[in-house]
């Protein structure tokens, strides 16, 4: 009782009117991060219907399909992604003066797990919502590719 009052007065005074700023500045590099995971989800199944337009081979479609269920944990491919997240490091560095925020490291390394779950959950609903279409004419492949991405997309 005794501490409740003066903690409230402090956050509402010192914290809470920079709180919307605050988030806005971090969001940046969040959204940029998370921006920058779909459209490598976008380029890797485009390379995929690019590669069997061409040769319309059905193993080498399993082959695509195995590599782009692995690209959450390909590290040198989801390096660009976390790369726009560590511009939270700086950001963070001013709060963390500001208003003591520490565990900076935390932070990006939380955000970054995010965006290889995102990837994770992007990649096996396409193979999910893909497979049953595996056996179809294969004319028609490709145009079911694109449909499955643009709604795992959404």
């Amino acid at each position: 009782a005794t501490v409740s009052e003066p903690a409230q007065k402090c956050c509402t005074e010192n914290i809470q009117p920079f709180l919307t700023s605050i988030l806005e500045e971090l969001m940046g590099p969040v959204s940029s991060g998370f921006t920058e995971v779909r459209s490598l989800f976008d380029k890797e199944v485009n390379e995929i219907i690019q590669d069997f337009q061409k040769t319309n081979d059905i193993t080498k479609l399993k082959e695509n399909m195995d590599q782009l269920m692995k690209l959450p944990f390909n590290s040198v491919k989801m390096e660009p992604c976390y790369l726009k997240v560590n511009l939270l490091q700086e950001l963070l560095q001013d709060l963390k003066s500001r208003f003591k925020v520490y565990h900076i490291d935390f932070v990006i390394q939380r955000t970054q797990n995010f965006m290889q779950e995102l990837m994770e959950n992007a990649v096996y609903t396409f193979e999910q919502l893909f497979s049953p279409s595996r056996q179809a004419d294969s004319a028609k492949v490709a145009t079911t590719i694109e449909k499955v991405k643009l709604r795992v997309l959404k």
